[in-house]
């Protein structure tokens, strides 16, 4: 069985004491495709450090997440563009809006967001959103920019079942990973009226672990947890839950 993590910070300092060890055991469960989303420029270099250790298991994504949009975006945009340029990487990730912190800079976010939509469009990439507190938001600027070039991940979904088809309306899969398996998670209670071709599986690790690693440190090898969930939801084996998630996979990022 091969899986795919769409989302994990492999990067992440949490990572620092044990990262080759922690990569190891994902591969060893069978969570061979890694997928890394961008946050802003001081961790670029720690993405491609991880990429050169596991050249055939890691691949990245670049873009300015919606909580590093401070005064200086334009200049962390006018960054992320020029390694976009490079073709090194399978996605304009990860962007969207953030409110749940802060609003201070709401404008600046939906700028940045609809930016890097049209980046997406204009390079064949996939997009991978990053929704919080915002799904009013990001779908007003989805609808602005909807197209046949407009496709990608709704990373970390946790809308509802209304939301769910919006996002898939505008050619995204659903992210899914730990909330799934929460007692007080919610969208398990309406994934399976989600045809199975339009989820991936993620962990956003090292955040939201799944049951039962709640509150603990998440890591990719608990994408495993997140299919055995979705097994139980879909009523089909984890085989085939391994087999078309990942294949949505490589649809949505072409490796």
């Amino acid at each position: 069985m091969i899986f795919t993590d769409t989302h994990t910070h492999l990067n992440s300092e949490q990572f620092d004491e044990d990262r080759n060890e922690m990569i190891q055991r994902a591969i060893k469960s069978g969570v061979s495709r890694l997928f890394i989303p961008a946050v802003d420029s001081n961790y670029t270099q720690s993405m491609f450090d991880v990429a050169e250790s596991f050249p055939n298991n890691v691949h990245l994504m670049m873009g300015v997440h919606p909580t590093h949009i401070k005064e200086n975006y334009k200049d962390e945009l006018n960054i992320a563009r020029e390694w976009l340029e490079t073709g090194k990487f399978v996605a304009v990730g990860e962007i969207g809006i953030d409110l749940y912190w802060d609003d201070t800079y709401i404008n600046q976010q939906k700028e940045a967001f609809k930016t890097q939509v049209q980046w997406a469009k204009e390079l064949g990439l996939p997009i991978n959103i990053h929704c919080r507190n915002a799904f009013n938001e990001i779908f007003e600027i989805l609808e602005e920019e909807k197209s046949d070039k407009l496709f990608g991940i709704f990373h970390c979904f946790t809308g509802t079942l209304e939301d769910a088809k919006k996002a898939i309306g505008y050619n995204l899969k659903l992210g899914i990973g730990g909330v799934a398996t929460f007692k007080n998670g919610k969208i398990d209670q309406f994934l399976n009226e989600i045809p199975l071709e339009h989820i991936v599986l993620e962990t956003d690790a090292p955040y939201l672990a799944p049951t039962p690693f709640r509150g603990k440190r998440n890591e990719s090898a608990y994408v495993v947890n997140v299919a055995e969930k979705l097994a139980t939801i879909y009523q089909k084996s984890l085989e085939e839950i391994a087999a078309i998630t990942t294949q949505n996979s490589i649809d949505v990022f072409g490796v």
